[in-house]
């Protein structure tokens, strides 16, 4: 057992909780409640200062109640102030309340447009609406007292005095979606009050009760900021060692004098390689042709100095599409020079499609009972009354092709072993009771792991999870696999035509683009749509020849040989028009037009290749 001492959760001086918004002709006043010092943006200069407040708010000047400051946008026509007008309380987590962000407001320094050209306001306008729409992604969380960035074990191992940072010095940096909206503000120290991180992901705080002992169960999915974006067009790795898709999953467990946490990570496959839309159902992965050594070697580094042990459980095909990536992925691992992946990461693959066809998935038994041994040595953090009893010394790395469904379902199932051994421990189930018979707590604890597929699903790839049903319920239906087919048809629309527009504004949203002055006037804007209008002739023909397809079929009052050969006529029509609107799908689908690929570097094969 290791000693310490018990460590508050909280900074010294904390984020303002409530606010009052002002808002003048030419400035905005930011007022905490119960406090003397007022926040102050001149909407001309762009200055910001922070005073005393004594009596510079106007009685003309408009108000409202806000509940903190997402941060600062710069965009075409100026600066735009972004408020979070609503929120829910999610829970409490160490006596301090989590909430959800459920809306914003986003108000203009400048007081009008008039002094943009025409073509300037419409891109300005397009760019204000990827800002909204990354806002109304679910779902941005926040405390204005607690560290949702780290997880528990590493928040008691930090020193004093990181404690008594402001929050949004002491947050990972990799959880902290608003950093570049908070820039203009916590450059300044004495503003720390006002800048309030914002994580994305998912949080649910349940209290519990079983054997008539009560306790909280927490799950939060913190996801990264590092090669953040939509399902198709953000995949692998890049030069500096961050995936796609990654994502830190941490169970929380509070009882009585009792604190425990086990964490899980999930990640792309990291290799530099893409799987970019192009109107086919499921482009193949192409591997680039780069070299993925050094990459690979920062990620799994860099995992192994945060967490600890790695053990990388990998559930993709081993055959087909995706048995290159497989094979790739296994030789990396396997064959590395570095001593410190060859020690600490260890490779576990199961072919979960293939294992657990015709709905046999009963089947991943078999992967839970292989890495049994691996869950036992790797364990969970344990906090009681001043002592670490014990601590978590690696991680599951879990990925599919997704990270989402496959990579959830067997995350749930590590947590709910772990969490059998903790409730034992804790002397909340006793030792021949198991999870799986408290009713109550069964149910919760599924549809939570659900919910957390569904939105972590929905906040990369537009829609809710699959494979839900089994999550929900412990069994696969055919009525699941009809919704799991009605959400792929979705994610088909959603990767092919809205995607592109989505991965821009996560891109700006984030700061990997910013916007310049004078775009759309003095320089060009990179909204400007540059295809070529005559690609479009395309699908139309698609759509006429099916047109005519239905009127041949339809309209007749009697067939004769000149319907059928007409009928035969625009079936061929559809066909050629359908296979050459395919060969153009890559300049078809909607792209990203901010950011240049993360591979653009790299030499990827061509389509078959």
């Amino acid at each position: 057992m290791i000693q310490v001492c018990e460590k508050p959760n909280k900074m010294s001086a904390d984020v303002a909780e409530e606010l009052v918004f002002y808002c003048t002709d030419d400035r905005f006043f930011i007022e905490p409640i119960n406090s003397k010092q007022l926040l102050i943006i001149d909407r001309v200069s762009r200055e910001i200062t922070l005073e005393d407040n004594s009596g510079q708010i106007p009685f003309s000047a408009s108000r409202k109640t806000v509940y903190g400051l997402v941060g600062i946008i710069h965009l075409i026509a100026g600066p735009y102030l972004i408020l979070i007008t609503k929120r829910i309380k999610v829970g409490t987590l160490n006596k301090q309340t989590i909430w959800r962000m459920c809306d914003t407001e986003i108000v203009p320094y400048a007081r009008t447009t008039a002094s943009l050209t025409s073509e300037q306001k419409v891109y300005n306008d397009v760019y204000l609406s990827m800002i909204q729409q990354v806002l109304a992604t679910p779902y941005f969380y926040f405390s204005y007292t607690y560290d949702l960035t780290h997880t528990l074990q590493r928040l008691y191992y930090t020193a004093e005095d990181f404690l008594q940072m402001a929050l949004h010095e002491r947050a990972d940096v990799r959880f902290v979606w608003n950093q570049h909206l908070l820039r203009d503000l916590c450059v300044q120290p004495e503003m720390s009050p006002f800048c309030l991180p914002l994580v994305h992901g998912f949080i649910s705080i349940k209290p519990c009760s079983i054997n008539g002992e009560w306790f909280t169960w927490a799950l939060i999915s913190r996801r990264s900021v590092y090669r953040a974006g939509t399902r198709m067009w953000m995949r692998g790795i890049d030069q500096e060692g961050a995936v796609a898709n990654y994502v830190e999953t941490e169970q929380i467990i509070e009882f009585r004098d009792f604190r425990s946490s086990f964490v899980q990570t999930r990640g792309s496959i990291p290799l530099y390689w893409t799987q970019e839309p192009d109107l086919r159902y499921k482009p193949p992965p192409l591997i680039a042709n780069a070299p993925h050594e050094e990459a690979f070697g920062r990620h799994f580094e860099s995992q192994v100095l945060c967490y600890g042990k790695q053990v990388a459980i990998n559930l993709i095909d081993q055959k087909g599409k995706e048995g290159k990536l497989c094979e790739a992925f296994k030789h990396l691992i396997t064959t590395s020079n570095r001593q410190m992946i060859r020690d600490n990461v260890r490779y576990e693959y199961f072919d979960f499609h293939h294992e657990c066809r015709k709905l046999r998935w009963d089947r991943l038994s078999i992967l839970m009972d292989r890495v049994t041994p691996d869950r036992e040595t790797l364990g969970y953090f344990l906090f009681r009354d001043g002592v670490v009893l014990l601590e978590q010394d690696g991680v599951f790395r879990t990925n599919c092709i997704d990270c989402l469904d496959r990579t959830n379902v067997v995350q749930s199932m590590l947590a709910r072993k772990q969490l059998q051994a903790v409730l034992t421990k804790m002397g909340i189930l006793n030792e021949n009771q198991k999870i799986e018979d408290q009713f109550s707590f069964e149910v919760m604890f599924k549809n939570v792991w659900a919910d957390n597929a569904d939105i972590v699903s929905t906040e990369y790839s537009g829609t809710g999870a699959l494979k839900t049903d089994f999550t929900r319920t412990g069994k696969r239906s055919y009525m699941g696999a009809l919704k799991d087919g009605v959400n792929s048809g979705i994610r088909y629309i959603k990767n092919n035509f809205f995607d592109g527009d989505r991965q821009d504004s996560i891109d700006l949203f984030l700061g990997k683009y910013q916007v310049e002055e004078g775009e759309g006037a003095a320089r060009p804007c990179p909204l400007k749509e540059n295809r070529d209008p005559r690609l479009y002739f395309l699908p139309g023909a698609v759509f006429i020849s099916i047109l005519m397809i239905f009127a041949c079929v339809l309209l007749p009052s009697e067939y004769s040989s000149f319907t059928l050969l007409s009928l035969l006529f625009w079936a061929a029509m559809t066909a050629v028009a359908v296979i050459a609107t395919f060969k153009q799908g890559r300049q078809l689908v909607n792209a990203p037009r901010l950011c240049m690929s993360a591979l653009s570097h790299l030499t990827v094969p061509p389509r078959g290749g």
